[in-house]
Formats: C-alpha cells, structure tokens, sequence
C-alpha cells in the first residue's frame, strides 16, 4: 500500500473487540463489531457475539456486560473469521489502543491460517495523545464527551468502533489538509503493522513452548533475567502472551509471590513445560 496519499484517498475500517480476559492466547473475543468509512459514507458494519471456550467471570462481565447466557448459543470464532478477514481487506484499520484489539485478531487470523493483513494500523488513542487536547485523559469515553459525538452504549463493540472512528476523523480534521497517511503515523509515534502480533506462526521456540502451555493449561519453570530472584527457576502459570511495541511480555500467576506478573520475552533464559 502506498503510504503517501493524501488520508481522504483511502478507505478506514475502525473496529472494537469485546473479550473474555485481557490476554491473547489464554482469552477469546466474545464480540466483534466495525465500521468501514471512505470519503464521507459508511460503506459497511459487522456486529456479532461470539462464543469463548470458557465461561467469563463476574468481574470480566462486569466490564462489557455481556453474559455467559448472552453468547451460550452464538457461533465460535471459526464461523466468523473469513468473513472479518475479508471485511478488512484494504482497509486502514482503526482501533482505540489497537495494539490490543490486533493481538486478538492476529491470532484468531492465524488459527484459521489466514494471512496477516499487509495494511498499516492507526490507533485513535495515540493519534488523540498529539491531535486532541484539554482533557482528563485519552479514554474513549473520555474523547466522545469532549468532542460531543454519539458514543452509543460504552464497551460494546459496534458501538465503540463507531465512536472509535469518530475519533480518528476528529483527528484527521485537526491535521494539515495535505498531511498523508505516512505522516499520520508519524503523528501517533509507533509503527503498528499486522505482522509484528504474529505468535502462532512464530518460530521463537519459547513462544511456542508457552502457547502449547496456555492451550494445554499446563505450568512452566523458566529462568528469568530480571526481577529480585534473577537467574532462578520460577514456577508459572501462563495466562497469555502480549505482543507489544514496548516489548513483548508473558502475562502468568506466580507460585511463589502468589501474584500475576508480567515477563518479557526477551528477558526469558531456560524454559521447560512441565507435564
């Protein structure tokens, strides 16, 4: 994709993931809804829930508030992910944090064996931090209050990925008229592309001993380089890997502390799946 056109030269798909935990791997997108927007019109919105693996807790509930009852009878991922992957197809996405949303969606891609989008990703968060100023913060809810938009029901995924998009053309309309997509992500500090939340398809071989960890619920020992014990052998549960562009991590409870900590990858010495 030629990053150097003007932004009204392209077509956007803004979307939002509701889910069953906060970890890719270990958790499952339980809705799924976008938008697709060029020059002006809406050209198109998936809105779907989905069935996760297992049920959700009452405090992840209590963040979307999406039930157990509510997608007991809706299809799996698996039905669903064709027809998302074609939905985006030659778009820009826009997502609100989208490292997050496309941490999911990299691996949901990946377990129907489809490829990563080649598409450049901008994400409304970053874009608001240098484009939209004098609020509290960079909270969606937070940004749809400040530019009187309709947010719609908070923390239901069509309806974010609406005010997600309203977002980004707010910030697209604070840019010079000439600025390009190139310059847009310029403007939001980070580089996001599809390719760098590959984890299945990884051939990182602690990658692959952790996800075969997270799927078979299995506890691993590792060596960590870091942290008050280094260079001893911690006994982990593995709750999900995050592929971040601060640096990749393993989210998982440790036995010892008693306590959910972050690991990251690079960080990671010897590693054994224990069985």
């Amino acid at each position: 994709m030629d990053l150097d056109l003007p932004l009204n030269e392209y077509s956007y798909v803004a979307f939002d993931l509701e889910t069953s935990g906060a970890y890719p791997i270990g958790h499952d997108v339980v809705e799924f809804g976008a938008v697709k927007w060029c020059q002006g019109q809406e050209l198109g919105r998936l809105q779907f829930l989905l069935k996760p693996r297992e049920l959700m807790t009452d405090f992840i509930i209590g963040i979307h508030g999406i039930t157990n009852e509510m997608v007991q009878d809706a299809p799996p991922m698996s039905e669903k992910i064709h027809e998302i992957h074609e939905f985006l197809k030659g778009s820009v996405i826009m997502a609100h944090h989208a490292p997050f949303d496309m941490g999911f969606m990299a691996v949901e891609f990946e377990k129907a064996r489809l490829s990563l989008p080649s598409e450049p990703a901008l994400c409304t968060s970053l874009m608001s931090r240098k484009w939209i100023h004098g609020v509290d913060n960079h909270k969606l809810q937070t940004l749809v209050k400040h530019l009187q938009v309709d947010g719609g029901q908070a923390h239901r995924a069509y309806d974010d990925a609406k005010a997600c998009l309203q977002v980004g053309l707010a910030c697209f309309h604070k840019m010079p008229g000439d600025t390009t997509l190139a310059q847009a992500i310029k403007s939001q500090g980070k580089n996001l592309w599809w390719k760098d939340y590959s984890l299945l398809f990884s051939t990182d071989a602690h990658i692959k001993n952790l996800i075969e960890a997270i799927y078979a619920k299995k506890d691993v020992d590792l060596i960590y380089q870091g942290g008050s014990t280094k260079g001893e052998t911690r006994r982990l549960t593995p709750i999900g890997i995050v592929r971040n562009p601060d640096g990749d991590y393993l989210q998982a409870f440790c036995h010892k502390d008693k306590t959910a900590k972050r690991y990251y990858l690079n960080r990671i010495g010897d590693l054994a799946v224990i069985y």
